[in-house]
């Protein structure tokens, strides 16, 4: 019996990860924490028979105790004592934004095995998050589609018999746009993904190409690769993902149809690989695997995170900080779609980065760079 722990399990995520967790026999449900939906926190821990839980917002953990007989948490530091408390075997990190580091830390200083689908993780924190890996002893398992498939890639092979990574883009729903008509893009638009079913903010840095830079970043400090050895190619239908290059000429890759239970189930039921109910790739029927190289101009965000990612210490933690401000005003209508690009620019410009010492120095990079991103739009924090 494998005991589980859930971080964002009212996302959609989370919300896959308890469909796993209740159709495999040896999972069992541990705890459970959210941001602030206390109702459906507090309906799938009495589902799950989850024992405790933990809701960010302190006003939602309030009216989750009156409604629940276990143990209720409050407030950021609550989901990090959760963590500690629980000490399951895995936990699930499906936090959205830089707020998951902490809880990513301490599930490893808990001992916890780690299915992270929270990459600011390692965007933010990278060099950390991995020596804390180092130290705890435990497996970090990507959740992430992307991440997942080049594990499974190149599980078992010699490292120095892997020549590069190769990551994926679906192109998201502006893909063929000339840089020009962009200008006019509304949130509607792009939050109208082709092919997958994501939240807001994930789908809105897939439109940009910011995804693929912050999982660029992770690819990094997950696979131990340089950057100059880790490729990204456009590839809208969404059938390989992943692929790896071998000295040998050979490249391995991942396909399948997308659906993020596969990812999540290799991740919490790892080594084993347990049925899913995904469906399958029906190769008696006729599909496409077409590539293209990324249109760098019309999406410039990949290009400051490849940027960012090689600047190091907390570059990248200014680029995710800068990237959510800038997103949440695009989703407010409170600036255009090429505005996101511009203020990342912006934030890099003006900080210097500095080595990465402590989550607390991630916390101010983190802070500072918000900061500098809301003065850049003119936007109220």
């Amino acid at each position: 019996m494998r005991t589980v722990a859930i971080l964002g399990a009212t996302g959609s995520v989370g919300r896959q990860a308890l469909e796993i967790v209740r159709d495999h026999p040896d999972l069992r449900l541990a705890g459970l924490a959210a941001q602030g939906s206390h109702a459906e926190l507090v309906a799938a821990a009495r589902e799950h028979g989850a024992g405790a839980i933990a809701l960010a917002d302190r006003a939602a953990a309030q009216r989750a105790r009156s409604e629940f007989d276990g143990k209720v948490l409050g407030g950021p530091d609550g989901v990090v004592e959760l963590v500690r408390e629980l000490r399951a075997d895995i936990v699930l990190n499906a936090i959205v934004g830089a707020a998951g580091l902490e809880a990513t830390m301490a599930a490893l200083d808990a001992g916890s095995d780690l299915a992270l689908a929270n990459k600011e993780s390692l965007v933010a924190g990278g060099e950390l998050v991995t020596a804390a890996v180092r130290r705890s002893g435990r497996l970090l398992l990507p959740v992430d589609s992307e991440h997942s498939a080049l594990q499974q890639c190149i599980e078992g092979a010699a490292p120095e018999s892997l020549e590069s990574l190769v990551l994926t883009a679906s192109g998201g729903p502006f893909r063929s746009w000339a840089q020009e008509r962009l200008a006019d893009v509304v949130p509607a638009q792009a939050l109208a993904h082709p092919t997958w079913s994501m939240g807001a903010k994930i789908t809105i840095d897939s439109a940009t190409l910011m995804n693929k830079g912050l999982e660029l970043i992770e690819a990094h400090h997950l696979f131990g690769v340089g950057y100059p050895r880790i490729e990204v190619v456009v590839h809208p239908h969404s059938i390989v993902h992943g692929m790896a290059r071998f000295r040998d000429g050979a490249l391995i890759a991942h396909l399948g149809l997308p659906d993020m239970r596969v990812p999540i189930s290799y991740a919490l039921t790892y080594p084993e690989r347990a049925a899913t109910p995904a469906p399958r790739l029906d190769l008696s029927q006729g599909f496409a695997l077409d590539f293209e190289p990324p249109d760098l101009d019309a999406f410039r965000c990949l290009a400051l995170a490849r940027a960012a990612g090689e600047a190091g210490g907390t570059a990248p933690c200014a680029l995710n900080a800068a990237n959510e401000v800038a997103v949440a005003a695009f989703l407010a209508g409170e600036c255009r779609f090429p505005q996101i690009a511009d203020t990342v620019a912006a934030v890099l410009d003006r900080l210097d980065p500095e080595p990465l010492e402590s989550v607390e120095q991630v916390l101010a990079a983190d802070a500072a760079a918000r900061a500098l991103a809301r003065d850049a739009l003119g936007v109220a924090a």
